[in-house]
């Protein structure tokens, strides 16, 4: 058995991943930890080639279906596939999303229409879709993804800050909502992490590596964090380990709330 496997094993779960078809996500990282710990993952995306590759990568374990999460339309599709071939829901963890550059001022209404759909009412409609599946199978947890933008306001991420607030929001809502079924809803709100979002490629991670020394200097640790980091705490609260846990933000930022958070003039 592996390290992954024996620690926290998710084995009997199903999980819905969005957003997990990214090659350097933290979408693709919880889906890849979700299957090594036993779990049945089905992951929705938008990025069709690269979530096929991954479901012929991990094999029985993981299937891929196209999602747009701002599509009530998709999520039934998704839901439909997801119980024809492992059952019901037991966990859903919120991973799609974009983010554009803007202020509340410079950003056009198009572009803040398009972050709040997919970070936003994404996220919304993920909680609508799961949840009778999962008081079917007598409880869940349901993990949605948000950002220490989420947190503090972030200069020139305007649509995406407030989106990023809004989840947080919904998360506690659902979670007092559920909670008589037997599902927990939580938060997790990474800091600076190696990854990347809306399809950026190879020129924008190559960015992102020149940066890395200078946006590691303004976190406590030293170092900016890597996906698999985040997918381990998202694993836990997936599983039974995290039984009395919901409502509840969990940050993950190597202390970045607790620095010089203003200084970080580069994230993104």
């Amino acid at each position: 058995m592996t390290e992954d496997a024996a620690v926290g094993s998710l084995k009997g779960t199903v999980a819905v991943v969005t957003g997990g078809a990214s090659a350097h996500g933290i979408g693709r990282a919880t889906a890849r930890l979700l299957v090594a710990r036993g779990a049945h993952v089905v992951v929705g995306d938008v990025q069709d080639d690269a979530g096929q590759a991954l479901e012929a990568e991990l094999g029985h374990n993981l299937i891929y279906r196209h999602l747009d999460v701002s599509s009530e339309a998709d999520w039934a599709s998704l839901m439909d596939a997801v119980i024809d071939r492992f059952g019901n829901v037991t966990a859903l963890v919120s991973c799609a999303g974009i983010a554009l550059d803007g202020t509340i001022e410079s950003t056009p209404m198009t572009d803040h229409d398009r972050v709040i759909a997919i970070d936003q009412i994404g996220v919304w409609l993920g909680i609508r879709a799961v949840a009778p599946s999962m008081r079917s199978a007598g409880g869940g947890s349901i993990v949605n993804i948000s950002s220490v933008a989420g947190a503090v306001g972030q200069p020139c991420l305007g649509a995406y800050s407030a989106a990023k607030w809004a989840v947080r929001g919904i998360t506690r809502q659902a979670a007092s909502e559920l909670a008589d079924s037997g599902i927990r809803v939580n938060t997790v709100l990474p800091g600076f992490i190696d990854t990347m979002m809306g399809g950026q490629g190879a020129d924008q991670r190559e960015s992102l590596r020149l940066n890395k020394g200078h946006s590691g200097a303004t976190v406590p640790m030293g170092r900016i964090g890597e996906p698999e980091e985040v997918a381990r705490l998202v694993a836990f609260l997936v599983s039974d380990e995290s039984s009395y846990c919901t409502g509840a933000d969990f940050v993950i930022d190597g202390g970045l709330l607790a620095g010089p958070l203003a200084e970080a003039a580069d994230w993104g």
